[in-house]
């Protein structure tokens, strides 16, 4: 929903979540059946704005007017400590806990029904003004990173399954900049928690006195340098932290350890070679106004090996011909059971150009360095997401599931053979889907 009253919003990251749900049943007799709904996610910051007419939150290219008085300004800074003032909005990832209960970002969401429960609240004294918007979480644990603008750095915590309070494993102190840089999303092994520091940082008088930084609530410093951090999740002790080329990361793919005489952590992510266009691509009008402009900024699968013998310097690299996936590359999956392990196989949305966004399914073998995609023209798919067969033991063994809009106002599941990455079904909605982000999978209790 990128419109509310008369207020139109400016950038992709802006709007409104919509949640939809897609059901697949066997039948006995064989054959499936598929079921879909979808439900506008009533956060906080929509109810606000729906009843205003126009935003009243921060969200992320959209500041409020700024407070007049001193004591309105005084309640703006408490609100941004506190989180108070800052979106609830929850336009990320779907996130299955391992107790049972299903958030869209800051939400509680019914599975069922769709219906919003409310605001997930943490009982720690931590703080919520900003987190990773994407999370690491298994059926025992939820491990995000937390930065602190006063002392740039980040806090990793955990949270236990069936718990509401995240407890800290440890801090990574940020090496350049005046402050944190921004992470969308990190990475970790079996031993370790990946932080990225790159130098799209979080700019701090934009988050004080409710202007826009050139990068919304973000300051662009190569200057600043750009760092890979590896913390041991038993014992909070930063145990590598290396200066690596520029880049510049939205999305993190997955990451392993290399042991032996040269023992490494090895991280993969979709990376922009050091330029952060790719934010200014998502502006809305861009997108409405550029449809089949050969603008959509290069993308390819970079690759760091991170050394663990306390060398200053790390390695990033090309983990395949970009040509294979078109030059675009975001919106990145796994097989969830390779998470941490060393893997072959990525799902992410890649190109078919001309284009001025994502435009297809693309499957990575990162073994052969190969891509196969799925394309139709007009049609934008979300994240693509693995499904496991029951009893598979092969990476690739299932399917791939995204949900799909086109231009000819038509909304769709496809499901993929994960193998032969070849369509085996769609599930038509009878009605168009906005464009959407991220999906997951919650298997079904019957």
């Amino acid at each position: 929903m990128w419109d509310v009253g008369e207020h139109a919003f400016h950038h992709l990251f802006d709007g409104y979540a919509t949640l939809v749900r897609v059901s697949f049943r066997g039948r006995s007799g064989g054959g499936a059946r598929a079921t879909g709904a979808h439900r506008q996610i009533e956060s906080e910051a929509y109810r606000a704005a729906v009843a205003r007419g126009r935003p009243v939150l921060r969200e992320f290219s959209h500041c409020p007017a700024p407070a007049k008085s001193l004591l309105d300004r005084v309640g703006d800074l408490v609100g941004l400590v506190t989180g108070a003032a800052l979106t609830d909005n929850p336009n990320s990832a779907v996130l299955p806990l391992g107790d049972g209960r299903t958030t869209k970002s800051s939400v509680l969401i019914d599975p069922d029904t769709l219906e919003t429960v409310g605001r997930f609240r943490y009982t720690d004294r931590l703080g919520g003004m900003v987190q990773s918007a994407h999370p690491i979480v298994t059926d025992t644990e939820f491990l995000t990173l937390l930065p602190d603008l006063v002392r740039p750095g980040h806090l990793v915590v955990r949270m236990e399954a069936g718990s509401n309070e995240r407890k800290v494993i440890g801090r990574v102190d940020c090496r350049g900049g005046p402050s944190p840089g921004w992470l969308h999303s990190f990475a970790v092994t079996e031993k370790y928690v990946v932080v990225p520091e790159m130098p799209l940082r979080y700019s701090s008088a934009s988050l004080l006195t409710s202007e826009l930084a050139p990068f919304y609530a973000f300051d662009w410093v190569p200057a600043s340098g750009s760092y890979m951090h590896v913390m041991c999740k038993s014992t909070g002790k930063t145990v590598a932290s290396v200066e690596v080329p520029p880049f510049m990361a939205i999305h993190f793919i997955n990451a392993y350890e290399e042991e032996g005489d040269e023992a490494a952590v090895v991280v993969d992510c979709c990376e922009h070679y050091g330029n952060p266009a790719i934010i200014e691509t998502l502006v809305l009008n861009r997108l409405r106004s550029l449809r089949g402009k050969d603008v959509l900024p290069n993308a390819r699968v970079g690759r760091f090996r991170i050394p663990l013998d306390g060398s200053p310097f790390g390695e990033l690299e090309t983990a395949l011909d970009p040509e294979e996936h078109g030059r675009g590359m975001d919106m990145c999956s796994i097989n969830p059971a390779r998470l941490g392990r060393k893997y072959r196989y990525a799902y992410a949305c890649g190109a078919r150009r001309p284009c001025n966004f994502p435009n297809t399914l693309t499957k990575i073998d990162l073994v052969e360095k190969k891509a196969k995609s799925w394309h139709e023209e007009g049609s934008v798919p979300s994240e693509p997401f693995f499904v496991a067969r029951t009893g598979a033991t092969d990476e690739d063994d299932g399917v791939v599931i995204s949900v799909v809009s086109s231009d000819d106002g038509e909304g769709y599941a496809l499901v993929l053979d994960a193998t032969t990455f070849e369509e085996i079904s769609r599930v038509r909605f009878p009605y168009g889907l906005p464009y959407g982000f991220h999906g997951c999978w919650i298997p079904g209790t019957e």
